[in-house]
Parts: C-alpha cells; sequence; structure tokens
C-alpha cells in the first residue's frame, strides 16, 4: 500500500492546494494532509480552523485524512508509514526552499522520497499570502478558494 503525506500550514487552504491533494489521491493508497501547528508565518487562522477547513475543502474522499502535526515532517510521515512526501510547486521560485528542504528530509529519512507535483497553470499564481491580502481589502477570492474558507476569510476580515 502506498501512502503519502501533503504537509503545510494551509493557512488557508486553496484551490492549489485542493489541486496538488486531490492529485497526490489519485496516485497513491492512502494520502495523510498534515495541517502544521507550528509556523515561522504569521498564522490568520488557529490550528483547529485550519484543519476544519481542510476537511470541509477534501469531505466525501475516503482516501484523505487530515490531521494536525508539530512534529518534523519525516516523522509525521513515519507516524502514518508513508514514504512519499507531496510537495506542490509553483514557479522557479519555489523551488530552491522546497529542494533544500527535500535535502535535508532524506538527510534525516532516506527511506521517505518527496515528490513534487507542479501547479496547474490556472493556480500557478495562487497562494495563501495573496488570497489573505485580496480577502482583508474586501476583493473577490470565491474562485480561489472553497466556499468554506470564503466564509471565515469574510468573517475574519469583517471583524477587523
Amino acid at each position: 500500500m502506498l501512502k503519502a503525506i501533503c504537509p503545510g500550514t494551509f493557512d488557508p487552504i486553496t484551490n492549489g492546494h485542493i489541486d496538488v491533494i486531490n492529485r497526490a489521491a489519485k496516485l497513491y493508497d492512502e494520502v495523510f494532509v498534515g495541517v502544521a501547528t507550528k509556523s515561522d508565518k504569521k498564522l490568520l487562522f488557529s490550528v483547529k480552523e485550519r484543519i476544519d477547513m481542510v476537511n470541509k475543502a477534501v469531505a466525501g474522499k475516503p482516501k484523505i485524512t487530515v490531521e494536525g502535526f508539530d512534529s518534523l515532517v519525516v516523522r509525521f510521515a513515519r507516524k502514518h508509514e508513508a514514504n512519499i512526501i507531496v510537495r506542490g510547486l509553483r514557479a522557479v521560485s519555489d523551488f530552491e526552499h522546497e529542494f533544500q528542504m527535500a535535502q535535508l528530509n532524506r538527510k534525516l529519512a532516506s527511506e521517505i522520497e518527496t515528490m513534487f507535483v507542479m501547479a496547474s497553470a490556472k493556480f500557478a499564481y495562487l497562494s495563501s499570502s495573496a488570497v489573505k491580502e485580496i480577502a482583508q481589502f474586501n476583493g473577490d477570492v470565491s474562485n480561489l478558494v472553497p466556499e468554506a474558507v470564503e466564509l471565515e476569510l469574510k468573517s475574519r476580515y469583517a471583524k477587523g
């Protein structure tokens, strides 16, 4: 049985993330979406909120399981007996960071491979940061994120 993980902060999850997760689910028997509880990024949503949004985004997909994690990515992979880390790449600018992380993960756990999935062209420009900025200024994010995420963003930024 082939198991993969798709780790990230998902603050918030975008249609680009969902595209990568769904494509991973076509390739692997089980996919564990790991929502990082800790990050150097300034997070808008709590881990519980992010897990809830990811769960809503992948609802009805039995091959996909969502949970939070607060460890090294390779430990999360080992916990689920996964030997693949799936990472999305939008542009060349993503590659340097992702390449470095893949090499470090390989050094920590040589049995775990990192697979890069190129973003679909319609999502190559999409990032959680851009979505948050658009939403903050009351812009339309309806074609960038699932409906549940759009509602959460509107609610969050309405509070000021």
